[in-house]
């Protein structure tokens, strides 16, 4: 056996030592256990499975500064309540309003929305994105529709 294979072989069983001595259970942090657990319960449990009366609100052809309310209508068909923790939009220009409260199974809740089309002409295609407690976590919701100039 020549020296370079010799001290090659006792390198690695140094390291193979060395790293064996740690505990393998020392390295678990508590907090990621419990989220772990609390997330395996809810998946025992069932999601909550969110849906919608329509994912795209189309409001037509409207004049620059006109301003457009709508309403998705968000159903649980899943059998836990279901959270939604924000919608944010794409702009500023369009609002949407939640429900604050969890929707429980088989219940419906509604998420309104006000898009301002003040200097905003042309095509317009905005987004809504709902953060929730589904499978998913997100879910975007499209509102679409051509502004016109004021003639």
């Amino acid at each position: 056996m020549n020296k370079i294979t010799f001290y090659g072989l006792i390198l690695l069983l140094s390291i193979s030592v060395i790293s064996c001595k740690e505990n393998a259970t020392s390295k678990i942090d508590a907090t990621n256990l419990e989220t772990a657990k609390e997330r395996d319960q809810i998946i025992s449990l069932g999601a909550a499975i969110i849906d919608f009366d329509k994912s795209e609100y189309d409001f037509g052809t409207i004049t620059d500064g006109d301003v457009v309310e709508g309403t998705f209508t968000i159903s649980n068909k899943g059998k836990t309540d279901l959270v939604i923790t924000s919608a944010k939009a794409t702009c500023g220009c369009t609002v949407p309003s939640w429900p604050k409260e969890a929707i429980k199974p088989g219940e419906s809740a509604d998420l309104s929305f006000t898009f301002n089309s003040r200097g905003k002409t042309g095509k317009q295609s905005k987004s809504i994105t709902l953060q929730t407690n589904t499978e998913k976590v997100t879910e975007t919701l499209r509102i679409t529709g051509m502004v016109l100039a004021k003639s």
